[in-house]
């Protein structure tokens, strides 16, 4: 049995190399969303550390893995994913990126009521946003838009901005956002009097 115990911890380095590499994730990001330093992530990868639960855990989350999936345990045949969503003051949240890194996906859902006072926040990186349904409120510093089915908008977030129900019906959106500034090329502008957004770059 400790020999078998030895065999499974001793593959958990190639294995967690693998999916690190498999998701195009470094170690450094890795480090900042599990919190374990470079220097160990790459020692338990090479086979140099021994694993531990302690360092597991974090890891299981950090890419969304079941933790027999780490150790190597038998699968069960289940191809589903299965998302955690959260809900909050009537905002639930579904995170819809599977590795860890810089770049995050959500789809967000605002229940209808939800009529909030903007409370613009400020915070380093850089979100884009596409409405799938209903109408949604973006506020950016001083201008105040209205997202409907198939906007898009992207702004670099320490802009102040705040975003929720535009009307009392509820709206559904995707969220893309980058810690380090990711940028994506589709920009939404507040329509003119004539009805008419201006050009790109305008």
């Amino acid at each position: 049995m400790s020999d078998d115990f030895d065999e499974i911890l001793t593959a958990v380095g190639p294995r967690l190399r693998a999916l690190r590499q498999q998701r195009q994730v470094t170690l450094a990001a890795l480090s900042e969303t599990t919190g374990i330093s470079v220097s160990t992530l790459s020692r338990l990868e090479s086979g140099q550390r021994r694993a531990s639960l302690e360092l597991l855990l974090p890891l299981a989350r950090a890419h969304r893995v079941p933790l027999d999936e780490l150790v190597g345990a038998p699968p069960t045949g289940d191809p589903r994913v299965h998302i955690k969503p959260t809900t909050h003051h009537g905002m639930t949240v579904l995170p819809l990126t599977e590795q860890p890194g810089s770049l995050q996906a959500f789809k967000l859902i605002l229940g209808p009521g939800r009529r909030l006072e903007p409370d613009p926040r400020t915070h380093e990186g850089y979100e884009w946003l596409y409405v799938l349904s209903g109408r949604l409120r973006l506020v950016l510093g001083e201008r105040d838009f209205v997202l409907t089915d198939g906007e898009a908008a992207e702004f670099d977030t320490r802009l102040p901005h705040w975003f929720g129900n535009a009307d009392s019906r509820g709206v559904e959106f995707l969220s893309l956002f980058g810690r380090q500034g990711e940028r994506i090329h589709l920009k939404a502008y507040p329509r003119t009097t004539g009805g008419q957004a201006p050009a790109a770059g305008a």
